[in-house]
């Protein structure tokens, strides 16, 4: 999104200069298009400076296509799935800059997590693998459900950022870490895949604006209908 940003604010600046140049020939007069220009340079820096880009994504968010929004909400289905499926649990979510301005987040959209300490300020992060492994799938979720559901994901950059930063501090190598990002991918797909019902039922309620109490309660008895219909299939007399 930072770089649709500066993207946006480049052309606006073409264009307003262009039109200072050819503003003559359409007896438009040379200071307001410099106005307008400087205007737009000095909240982009004070947008940048005291909110951290936060105004121009909001605007830009206003502006966002239906299928960004679809991507969006099937990218963060993906990982409240995962969170849920392993175990951890799930604060809020959000599913756009503006979801986030009103429940009084930071970023864009996203699901929290209810980890305290954050998993990067626990100690012995080295000694705790299988816990690193969970949340590595967790953070690949968004990315792997993208993968399944449009063949590639667009989106996903701060959650790779997140998860080689705590590969980092695990100490393992360049190699290791990317063999690691790789493995965490392939695990939250399949765990996607294997919960494709629950999955659909879930991005339905996310979709709905369903609170975090509700869509666990869908997950569980989705999952628990699952099991119940594993078993009957096994327990099922042979013919």
């Amino acid at each position: 999104m930072q770089q649709t940003a500066l993207n946006l604010i480049a052309v606006s600046i073409f264009s307003f200069t262009f039109l200072a140049l050819v503003g003559p020939l359409l007896n438009i007069p040379p200071t307001i298009p410099a106005a307008i220009t400087l205007g737009l340079l000095g909240a982009a820096t004070i947008d940048t400076l005291t909110w951290e880009g936060k105004g121009i994504t909001l605007l830009l968010g206003l502006f966002a296509s239906d299928e960004e929004r679809e991507r969006v909400l099937h990218h963060e289905a993906g990982h409240f799935l995962v969170a849920y499926l392993l175990g951890i649990p799930v604060a809020s979510y959000t599913l756009s800059a503006w979801d986030a301005f009103w429940q009084s987040e930071s970023g864009l959209a996203g699901v929290q997590l209810q980890v305290d300490p954050p998993l990067e300020a626990q100690p012995h992060l080295s000694e705790m693998p299988k816990t690193l492994e969970r949340f590595a799938t967790v953070w690949m979720a968004g990315i792997a459900a993208e993968s399944i559901i449009y063949g590639r994901s667009n989106g996903g950059k701060t959650d790779r950022q997140q998860l080689r930063e705590a590969l980092q501090l695990s100490g393992l190598s360049e190699m290791m870490q990317v063999q690691k990002e790789r493995w965490a991918i392939s695990q939250a797909k399949e765990l996607i895949r294997e919960n494709q019902l629950s999955y659909g039922s879930l991005v339905e309620a996310m979709k709905r604006g369903d609170s975090v109490t509700n869509c666990c309660q869908i997950l569980e008895r989705e999952v628990q209908s699952v099991v119940d219909n594993a078993r009957e299939t096994k327990s099922s007399p042979q013919i």
